[in-house]
């Protein structure tokens, strides 16, 4: 799946995805933090189907753009050299995957660094 996202980047990479979404875990506090601010923008249904073991339910871009505000899509338009419409659209496609791959056991992940746990299992997935 990153395979084929790197490709339609151009880049035929994963490296830059994968780095760009560390960056967006980091500044939302982690899956944890991610979580939290997808519950207070009214997405709690959603978000727990991605870290529960049930399927993943959809998110739009628009709800992406919602949670993570306009300054954070922009960035991540920029990192990727992409306009923020498509940033938007492919955060939409994938978190829900990430998120679920990142909470194995249908949990956020307990003690110790939650980020650097997250991290660590995202670098399995670009690894």
């Amino acid at each position: 799946m990153f395979e084929q996202l790197g490709n339609l980047l151009g880049g035929g990479t994963n490296e830059g995805f994968g780095a760009v979404v560390s960056d967006v875990l980091a500044q939302q506090g982690g899956v944890a933090g991610l979580v939290e601010k997808f519950q207070q923008g009214g997405l709690g249904e959603l978000v727990q189907s991605w870290v529960g073991t049930g399927g993943n339910l959809p998110v739009s871009a628009d709800q992406i753009q919602s949670v993570l505000g306009s300054d954070a899509v922009t960035q991540i338009a920029g990192k990727l050299g992409i306009d923020p419409q498509q940033a938007s659209d492919l955060v939409a496609q994938y978190l829900p995957g990430i998120v679920d791959q990142l909470t194995p056991n249908g949990e956020l992940p307990v003690g110790g660094d939650m980020l650097s746990q997250g991290l660590g299992a995202l670098g399995k997935l670009f690894g």
